[in-house]
């Protein structure tokens, strides 16, 4: 009878961390004497322990494990032991490859005491892939949760991030509320700024690298207060990238609003995330103090976007002013612009160029039309009715915020005074019902009038207090409205004031004052060619 196998044994111990505490934990140390008793008891030699305290077992990316893996290759391990089939991983597919595969081929005879799993009994093996299976169903279901648990605190606006984003910091009295870092705030404010007056991501990356702002993950760092210092030795601290720029301009955590399931989790079994398009995530408002005002957000959202479409390489000597305001009439779609087909004029470069419906241009004819308008005319046709509304505003702007508010359809002063009486007489009337209400309650219970004449004096006067509720709702809207339409059109009448002496348009100027610029397609009227181009205004619309 020969002499019994030697057994070097590593001992594995395994935490999750979501199981226990850092170090060496009160779990990690019940492992430990379970293990080591049982060795001395049955003669098995210890290797060395090889402990992953904090680290889950859906995936086996452990460094501890690594190590054994290591020393079973070197030939310096031949048996391994744990706890349980839990403790060696809860990835049932890739534990029972290491059970089945790995350690029998390299020799290694695997111990799992608590479920009485031991390779070197083969009848005692035919359960353990079904217990495999359980600790893998066991990672699902406990994954699935915290999913759930994530996704619930996500919509009710919780920031769930483990870094806060540039510009803000981790409000210490709640962890899932954001406040405002004044460090860097001024910056991402300053980016808006860029972006709306007309600075491409690129152009903003080279000015933030060129003034040496240190770069979202530097002012990340838990050392950043020393960041002059690291900054003077190190000029990556400064390297800006085109995705940083971008996903400050487009996050909207800067308008105050929380952005849920952007970039969740592939599977359970992996740490891979995918980021997924907009339409897909949700976003809740108003969670947190905005770093830029949500109506600036989104010119610049859009800026941003439309940016990405209407330029491109043929254009490089245009300046494309209009990104993001000009619209097809007919269909709603962008309008790109593109080389004019004609002589180069180098006294107006801006005719060189036309704009045409991005619909037309992909789909051609049976979606849209051209609605080609050149560049240089619509620049003329902008500017003209800007200082033609300046110049009125500034002549007598009393008089045009009356013709404003006219012209889009409000009610006069006149109807505004009936209104107000109507309102009063209607208020006077509802109290005086609520009065009789209570007389005929009281005449029903003293019996001084009959049943019948209760119910049918009640439904009277039910139906008479319902005609006057909706009479107030619609003439309190159309009060509303009407101080609404007074206040715009004073509110656009002192910003146009200010732009009767321009020569020149820029982007900066045209986001102020215009919300968007509609291009109908050209049409022949007695024998003449006639393009529209509607110009809405901010506050107003299109006034005229």
């Amino acid at each position: 009878m020969g002499q019994p196998k030697t057994y070097n044994t590593a001992l594995y111990l395994r935490l999750s961390k979501d199981d226990g505490a850092e170090g060496d934990s009160s779990s990690i140390q019940t492992q430990k004497e379970m293990l080591t008793r049982y060795c001395r008891e049955n003669g098995f030699i210890i290797a060395d322990y090889y402990i992953d305290d904090g680290f889950s077992g859906k995936n086996f990316e452990r460094p501890s494990f690594k190590r054994m893996k290591s020393d079973i290759e070197d030939g310096k391990i031949n048996c391994v032991i744990t706890k349980d089939l839990s403790r060696l991983g809860r990835n049932h597919i890739e534990t029972s490859a290491y059970i089945e595969l790995y350690f029998p081929e390299h020799g290694v005879r695997y111990i799992a005491l608590n479920d009485n799993v031991d390779t070197a009994n083969g009848a005692a093996m035919d359960i353990t892939p079904f217990k495999n299976l359980l600790n893998d169903m066991y990672v699902q279901d406990t994954s699935r949760k915290v999913k759930t648990a994530l996704l619930t605190r996500q919509k009710q606006g919780k920031f769930i991030g483990t870094k806060a984003p540039y510009g803000y910091k981790k409000d210490p009295a709640d962890h899932n509320h954001l406040i405002v870092d004044e460090r860097f705030a001024p910056i991402v404010r300053r980016i808006y700024t860029l972006a709306r007056d007309g600075k491409g991501i690129m152009q903003i990356r080279n000015i933030l690298r060129a003034e040496k702002i240190p770069r979202p993950a530097v002012a990340a760092s838990e050392e950043f207060d020393f960041y002059e210092k690291y900054c003077e030795t190190d000029e990556s601290a400064y390297a800006w990238s085109m995705g940083s720029v971008r996903e400050i301009l487009q996050n909207p955590v800067y308008k105050g609003a929380v952005r849920g399931q952007k970039r969740p989790k592939i599977s359970f079994r992996t740490e891979k995330r995918k980021s997924r398009a907009d339409a897909e995530t949700f976003v809740v408002e108003g969670m947190h103090e905005p770093i830029v005002e949500p109506e600036e957000w989104e010119l610049v959202r859009r800026l941003v976007t439309s940016r990405k479409h209407t330029l491109s390489p043929n254009v490089k000597r245009y300046d494309n002013i209009f990104s993001g305001l000009i619209k097809c009439a007919d269909c709603g779609y962008a309008m790109s612009v593109a080389r004019a087909h004609k002589v180069w004029n180098y006294e107006d470069l801006n005719s060189n160029y036309d704009y045409y419906c991005n619909a037309y241009r992909s789909e051609g004819k049976a979606v849209c039309t051209a609605h080609r308008i050149n560049a240089g005319e619509l620049h003329r046709v902008v500017l003209a009715d800007i200082k033609r509304l300046a110049n009125e505003a500034l002549a007598d702007d009393e008089e045009m915020i009356i013709s404003i508010v006219e012209f889009l359809g409000n009610s006069d002063k006149s109807d505004i005074k009936r209104a107000e009486k109507e309102i009063k007489k209607a208020q006077k009337r509802l109290t005086e019902l609520d009065k009789l209400f209570a007389k005929l309650y009281e005449d029903n219970v003293n019996g001084s009038i009959t049943e019948r004449n209760y119910k049918q004096l009640s439904a009277n006067y039910e139906r008479e207090q319902a005609e006057l509720e909706n009479t107030l709702n619609e003439l309190n809207k159309m009060l509303t409205d009407s101080r609404e339409s007074d206040e715009n059109a004073a509110n656009f009448v002192d910003l146009i004031k200010g732009y009767s002496d321009i020569d020149e348009l820029s982007q900066a100027l045209l986001n102020t004052l215009i919300d968007r610029i509609e291009v109908h397609e050209p049409e022949e009227v007695n024998g003449e060619l006639i393009q529209l181009v509607d110009i809405y205004y901010k506050f107003v619309g299109k006034i005229d």
